[in-house]
């Protein structure tokens, strides 16, 4: 819509000036918003990680980006340096996205919780009750048209069920709060551990990249 309003009214005399300014608005409010939340996530001490934490994990990304990566939790990695999938994982996670024509850079990447547990044990339900209202916000100020959670954890948080991931791959999941295709992936990490079951990250990327050509323009 904004590349056809640039190309096609300035060609018919029509002044483009006012959607300039109030697209920049937009994004203005948008990343003030994340800035905002972003330090409210720092003093946050909603649940017993925030004595153990080195760094929070916000997220990072396009804040105007389509598409939305949902992961579970920081690791020791993401928690010396504040920024998420940066270890083995992230890598592996980049190599996904490269193979379907995706960057990091394209995309928006946060965790369920941002803070990391400790020893990197699951985070317990209480821990992800906590953090649940700033993955909300996250969500409604980036507005995605897809999201991909990876692992169970996140999986479990936004479609509110506990099924196995058998149950979980090559489907989308649509939800009251948010009416957008809802994709599950094996986490990377996942896939480093049982690396026979890359195949099927393979099956799941042709899926999603089936579902973006579908949902976003």
């Amino acid at each position: 819509m904004e590349s056809m309003i640039k190309k096609y009214f300035p060609e018919m005399g029509i002044d483009i000036f006012w959607y300039s300014k109030k697209l920049t608005q937009n994004i203005s409010s948008e990343n003030n918003n994340l800035t905002s939340l972003d330090e409210t996530i720092k003093k946050c001490k909603k649940c017993n990680l925030h004595k153990t934490r080195r760094n929070t994990v916000f997220g990072e990304g396009d804040p105007d980006s389509n598409i939305m990566i949902i992961g579970e939790a920081p690791g020791r990695e993401e928690d010396e340096v504040g920024r998420p999938f940066v270890g083995r994982a992230g890598k592996l996670l980049n190599e996904f996205l490269k193979s379907i024509n995706l960057n990091r850079d394209s995309v928006f990447i946060v965790n369920t919780i941002k803070c990391r547990p400790p020893e990197n044990r699951d985070p317990e339900a209480s821990e992800i009750s906590a953090c649940s209202d700033y993955l909300d916000q996250q969500i409604n100020i980036i507005k995605p048209k897809v999201l991909v959670l990876l692992g169970k954890i996140a999986a479990n948080r936004l479609l509110g069920e506990d099924m196995p991931m058998s149950e979980l791959r090559l489907k989308k999941f649509f939800i009251d709060k948010y009416d957008i295709p809802i994709i599950v992936f094996y986490h990377p990490a996942y896939i480093l551990r049982s690396p026979s079951q890359k195949k099927k990250v393979w099956d799941d990327l042709q899926y999603l990249k089936g579902i973006i050509d579908s949902n976003v323009s």
